[in-house]
Formats: C-alpha cells, sequence, structure tokens
C-alpha cells in the first residue's frame, strides 16, 4: 500500500469522478475497495455487522469529503484512513474505556466469525490474511485501547510508516511510535507463542492435518460419540460460546462435563456437519433436527484452532438470524450422508429455550 509513483487508472478515474460530482462514477471505483475496507473495520471492532455498516459510513464520509482526495497519497490509502478515523468514532461512542477493555483471558462479547467468501481476493491481502484474521488475533487486539489498536493495524498490519499513520491519527510520529511499543507488548501477552512477524508471507491454506481433525470432529459428533470427541481435545482446550457471557472453559474434562451437564446428548436429537472455514480457520457448521422436525435446523458453528492433530481452542457461535454467513437455513434429512452407527443417548440440546448454551460436538 505505497504511495510512491504517479496516480494509477483507478485513481484518475477517482479524481475525474470528483471532478464530475458523478456519483454513480465515485461509487463504482470506490466499491472495488469495499472487502478490504471491511476487513479492516472488523480488524478494529471484531464484528461482522459493525464492520459491514462502518464500511458503508466511510463510503459516505469519503463522498462527502472527495474534494479533499489530491492523489498525493494512494486511493487505497486515503480510503482506509477514512475507515479508520470511522471506526474510532464508532468506539468512542461505544463508551469504551480502559477499564471496560476485556480482562485477559475472557471472551469478546461482539465477537462474530467472518465469513472466508468475504476476505479480499488481493494476493497482498491473502498472503497475512490468515495470521491477522484468526479469532485469537482478533481477540487480542479488542485488549488494547482504540487508538492503540489503530497504530498496530496501520503499522504492522497494512505496513503504514509511522509518519503517515500519524498523518492519518492526528498524532505525533513519537506518539505512534510509543502507541506501537506498547501495543506489542500487549499483543505477545495475549498471544504466547503464537507468531507475530504479520508481514512476513504466511500461508492461509488449512493442511491436512487440520482437515483430518475437522472431519474426525464431524464424524464423532454425528456418531454422538462422546469418547471420540474427548479424544480429539486438548487437555488445556479453551471453549467459548458467544454471544454467551461468562461461558469461557479452560480444560477438556471441565468443557465435557459443562456440555453434559448444560443438557448435551439428550436422547432424540439428531444432528448434521458441515465442513467450512471461517477467519481462514476450520470450523464445522451445525444443525440439529428433533424428533418432531423432518429437517435440521441450522444452530451453531464450531471454530477450531488446531495444534499437534488436537483441538486446543473451540469457539462457539450461534448463527442462527446471521444471513451474510450464507448457510442455508435447513438441510433435508434425506440428503444426510452415510455415517457409523450411534451410540443410545444423542446430542444437545439448549440450556434453557433459544440457542444453545455451547456448540454440541
Amino acid at each position: 500500500m505505497t504511495d510512491t509513483g504517479p496516480p494509477d487508472a483507478d485513481e484518475a478515474t477517482f479524481i475525474a469522478a470528483v471532478r464530475s460530482g458523478d456519483a454513480a462514477r465515485f461509487a463504482v471505483v470506490t466499491e472495488r475497495h469495499r472487502r478490504e475496507l471491511q476487513v479492516h473495520c472488523y480488524r478494529m471492532l471484531a464484528n461482522y455487522e459493525d464492520a459491514q455498516d462502518m464500511t458503508q459510513e466511510t463510503f459516505l464520509r469519503a463522498w462527502h469529503k472527495r474534494e479533499t482526495f489530491k492523489g498525493h497519497a494512494a486511493l487505497r490509502t486515503w480510503l482506509h484512513r477514512i475507515a479508520t478515523n470511522v471506526c474510532l468514532d464508532f468506539l468512542d461512542k461505544r463508551t469504551l474505556v480502559a477499564s471496560e477493555l476485556p480482562a485477559p483471558g475472557s471472551e469478546v462479547p461482539y465477537l462474530q466469525p467472518y465469513p472466508d467468501r468475504m476476505l479480499p481476493a488481493d494476493p497482498q491481502e491473502s498472503v497475512v490474511a490468515r495470521e491477522t484474521i484468526e479469532l485469537a488475533f482478533i481477540v487480542a487486539v479488542q485488549h488494547l485501547p482504540p487508538r492503540q489498536r489503530a497504530v498496530l493495524i496501520l503499522r504492522d498490519v497494512l505496513g503504514w510508516p509511522a509518519s503517515t499513520a500519524a498523518d492519518a491519527l492526528e498524532l505525533t510520529v513519537a506518539s505512534v511510535t510509543s502507541a506501537l511499543q506498547r501495543a506489542r507488548v500487549t499483543m505477545r501477552e495475549q498471544l504466547p507463542g503464537r507468531r507475530l512477524d504479520w508481514r512476513s508471507p504466511a500461508t492461509h491454506e488449512l493442511s491436512e492435518d487440520e482437515r483430518g481433525v475437522v472431519k474426525a470432529y464431524i464424524d464423532a459428533h454425528e456418531r454422538n460419540d462422546v469418547d471420540a470427541l474427548t479424544a480429539l481435545l486438548r487437555d488445556d482446550l479453551r471453549f467459548a460460546m458467544l454471544p454467551d457471557p461468562g461461558t469461557v472453559t479452560v480444560g477438556a474434562g471441565d468443557a465435557v462435563d459443562g456440555w453434559v451437564a448444560g443438557g448435551l446428548f439428550l436422547p432424540g436429537h439428531d444432528w448434521r456437519c458441515v465442513a467450512t472455514t471461517v477467519n481462514r480457520m476450520p470450523a464445522a457448521v451445525l444443525y440439529r433436527r428433533t424428533p418432531d422436525d423432518p429437517e435440521y435446523r441450522l444452530l451453531n458453528i464450531a471454530v477450531l484452532h488446531i495444534v499437534d492433530g488436537k483441538i486446543a481452542e473451540l469457539t462457539g457461535f450461534d448463527v442462527t438470524g446471521k444471513p451474510w454467513l450464507g448457510l442455508p437455513p435447513t438441510l433435508s434429512a434425506s440428503s444426510r450422508t452415510g455415517s457409523a452407527p450411534r451410540r443410545r443417548g444423542t446430542s444437545a440440546s439448549p440450556r434453557g429455550s433459544g440457542s444453545p448454551s455451547c456448540p454440541a460436538p
């Protein structure tokens, strides 16, 4: 995302649209940047729906500020600058102060998964997308005060020079440098053992190991085999179900006990699972069929972080009423794929009414 050289064809078209006041032409040019701007807003906010709204607000603000674009900076840089400040304004209105930041080890209740189909196709973005879109990174960023968050993303993810970031945030270069140093310390505390050099090339493809664990996870779930499920979990598993508050559990035994105590494996419930990816991470979409229902109905999604062939982190999301994920709301019972014979005692039910308390394994 450099600003060197003369304006490219995209920027020349944009400048022509600005000079002519042609809103339709302006929209066509800026629309090309929607996906990368939306990912940028998501990194700032950790919520897909908020990121959508703030991306739209970015385009509106860009239209109103169109006369300020002179072609001295790249169009992408100009739009990212606007998007960053739109997100900061949003965070200010959220009345989030330092004392209200998520506590270390706690979950972020507004966190939502990001559908891979909406990630940008730009190869430059793709080489770092997985490292900076995985849930652990997104959650860690939320532990930063908003302006530290912006500095980290602009400097370490987008690779902006300190002077460009300072100009975008109306800070001094010294302030940006100091904020970045503090942000990196927090990120190291939040991401122990994770790779922190996000500007280095990184694959975004799932490994064969990850694919195999997802397959085994789905098989264990559809066979209602709690022993097989438990065997896939690391002893130090970290589990959370969102948006339910206070559901962070550390330890495979405690997690499984909680699932069972919460109503998991009730007789008469049947399950279908579909492998997918969100946030460049392996995931399983869970559909439940109750005894009096001819169809499997969308319930939740389990997003997995896999280490050495076992599930180290399992984050579940209630995905009912989330059409932007692109998941069919029901699956036909007649389309069920073959599976091994079931054990007695079947799958999960909600704890109370409404959405489930945890992703059924």
